[in-house]
Parts: C-alpha cells; sequence; structure tokens
C-alpha cells in the first residue's frame, strides 16, 4: 500500500531521501530520485547532499541505491553540499540513447541556472556538459521537461519571480531552440507560478503548478495547453475536497506514469510535515503575504506579523524530515483532479 504523507522508508528502514525528483522506469525496474535532504536541518550550510536513488519492483519497497549524482566537497563546485541544488529532472533522449540530467540551482552570487549532465546508463556516472546555463539568458526556477512522440523534447521552467517560460530543446537535449512562450507573466508573490509538472493524457498535454511561497504549501492550479508551446486554458483547483488550499500540504514535484499499469501519479513533497493549516490559517496567511505588494488584499498587525514566522526563507528550514504526499491522478470529462486518500495501492487504481 502507499500511505499518502506517512514517513516513506527504504528497505533498510532507513528515510528515504529524494525529493523533488521524480520516478524512472527502465527494463522492469522503478527508479525513485531526488535531493538528498539527509544533513538539511536548518542549523547548517548545506542543502542538498547530492542526489540519491532508490529501487523498487513494486512503487513500494524501496532499496537504498546510494548516489546517482555524488556530492563534491570542494566549494569551488557547484555540487557542494552548501549551493542550493533542487529538482533533478532525468529524461532518456531515444535519438542518441544518452541520459539526460539538468539540475536546478539558486546561488546568490551567480543568481539562477541550469546545470546539465549527461550519462550513456542511467545509473551513471554523469558527467557535467554545461554549467550556468540560463535559456536565452533568462533566470530559472523550478521546472520539468516534457518528451512527445516524436522524442522532441520541451522544456517548462519559473522565471524566478515572474511566469513560466516554455521553448524546445535541441535535439541533444542540451540547448534551447527557436523562441519561448510566457506564461503567468506579472503575477505577484504569491500568486506568481512555480512547482512545474507536465503530462499527457488521451493526447492532451496538462500542466500542473504551485503558487510561490518556499516551503509554505499553498494550491496548486491545472491547466491544458493547445499544444507544447500553445494558449492555455486554467482549469482551477488540481484538488477535490481541500478547503485548506493547500494542495493536501504538499507541493508537486512531477507526474510520473506507469508505463506496467497505466496510472498517473502525482509525485509531491511535504517539506515541513509538522506545519498544518485550517482553511481559516491558509486564508490569513496568503491575504497577509499578498499584502505586501497589492493594494486591494488587507491584513492587520497580528497577520502581518505571522508572515516573519512563517519559512518563506527555506534556507533556516528543517528538511531533513520532509515526507511525501503521493496521489493517483483521476480524470473526469474535462480535467484530471486530486483526491485525498489515507492510502491506496496500484491495484486498486489501475484503469479497467
Amino acid at each position: 500500500m502507499i500511505y499518502p504523507g506517512k514517513t516513506l522508508l527504504d528497505t533498510n528502514q532507513k528515510r528515504v531521501q529524494a525529493h523533488g525528483g521524480g520516478i524512472f522506469y527502465e527494463k522492469g525496474v522503478y527508479y525513485f530520485y531526488g535531493e538528498n535532504k539527509e544533513y538539511t536541518t536548518g542549523k547548517n550550510k548545506i542543502w542538498t547532499y547530492g542526489v540519491k536513488y532508490y529501487s523498487s519492483e513494486n512503487l513500494v519497497d524501496w532499496k537504498d541505491e546510494g548516489f546517482l549524482i555524488e556530492p563534491i566537497l570542494s566549494k569551488k563546485s557547484y555540487l557542494h553540499p552548501t549551493h542550493c541544488l533542487d529538482r533533478p529532472h532525468i529524461v532518456k533522449n531515444k535519438r542518441n540513447g544518452k541520459y539526460v540530467c539538468y539540475l536546478k540551482f539558486s546561488n546568490p552570487k551567480t543568481e539562477a541556472f541550469f546545470m546539465i549532465l549527461e550519462a550513456d546508463e542511467f545509473k551513471g556516472p554523469y558527467r557535467i556538459v554545461k554549467n550556468e546555463f540560463r535559456p536565452f539568458g533568462l533566470l530559472v526556477g523550478d521546472f520539468d521537461i516534457y518528451i512527445d512522440k516524436k522524442n522532441d523534447a520541451y522544456l517548462y521552467f519559473s522565471n524566478r519571480k515572474d511566469g513560466i517560460i516554455a521553448c524546445k530543446l535541441s535535439e541533444d537535449y542540451l540547448d534551447v531552440v527557436g523562441s519561448y512562450k510566457w506564461y503567468y507573466k506579472n503575477l505577484n508573490f504569491p500568486f506568481s507560478r512555480e512547482g512545474v509538472a507536465v503530462f499527457e493524457f488521451q493526447n492532451t498535454l496538462f500542466r500542473i503548478t504551485s503558487g510561490r511561497t518556499g516551503y509554505i504549501p499553498n494550491q496548486s492550479r491545472i491547466a491544458k495547453l493547445d499544444s507544447p508551446l500553445g494558449e492555455l486554458t486554467d482549469l482551477g483547483d488540481l484538488c477535490v475536497g481541500d478547503d485548506t488550499n493547500t494542495t493536501f500540504h504538499s507541493q508537486i514535484a512531477s507526474v510520473f506514469v506507469d508505463p506496467k499499469t497505466g496510472i498517473y501519479i502525482a509525485l509531491s513533497d511535504r517539506w515541513i510535515p509538522k506545519l498544518v493549516f485550517t482553511p481559516k490559517t491558509s486564508e490569513r496567511m496568503i491575504r497577509a503575504a499578498a499584502s505586501t505588494n497589492n493594494r486591494k488584499y488587507k491584513a492587520n498587525l497580528l497577520e502581518l506579523a505571522s508572515l516573519g514566522f512563517r519559512p518563506f526563507n527555506c534556507k533556516k528550514v528543517n528538511t531533513s524530515v520532509a515526507d511525501y504526499v503521493w496521489l493517483p491522478i483521476q480524470f473526469d470529462s474535462e480535467r484530471p483532479y486530486l483526491r485525498w486518500l489515507d492510502k491506496w495501492s496500484i491495484e486498486s487504481t489501475r484503469p479497467k
């Protein structure tokens, strides 16, 4: 069984550390990979201690396979644990057989950029092929990569504080080509978008995004695109029955489409398990945050003061105890949605 929000332990009964990443399926084996927050206590300068990965044959029992991308303990390297490595995404380029990994970095001195790595096998070793890569000279944030049926790849990334950028990648997936499309431009904090996840269902392309509130959970929204770089139609809240507007107290990382079962799984992180909102406290938090740059939102002094105690600044947060919220995406005639489940199994969710 899968238990959303409960601590996920590996086969050695240790906490699984693979945040902000995804699941890769190959030759009958699932690989869950992501940020290793094992040492990120909020009391030190460690942000991400390498990229770890785990293997499974059933999406439930996960074996620790070690580091997919090891930390480098020289401060001259961006792979040093004190640099802000986030959201590893790995795709396979079927044209040349290479595995391409994008890492997002947010560094105070060099601003926000991608590091691109490449390997001949999923398990690596990965070698850096491009560093400090800013597509079209733009600052980058949370992102996802979508590959269509022709093996053309598209990159979707938040432009730090102002919207989502969509663009096509080169045939080797190591650069951008053509021009770019801008979505959600001129939305202010906390409504500007990040937490990007893109997937296709029955020839329709969908995109999930979260609001921009750091590790504080907020409402994820679902939208559809008429083409990879086409027009967007907002479909509203991704979740049904979530009266706290917090995506069930989590932030989307990616969507995994299981080739064995056909199940779509929304993979989300519950960054701060102890931070729980009610409908009222969530409303107050959003109103107070929005009032800092939009006069139509009014917040009292107590609400404004409470912002100082919220983890908008992620550097002092203990994410070593972060959990996961995995839920099957359900579909009606118009849109995908998430509904809370205390537990669920792959077999019971398999499409009939």
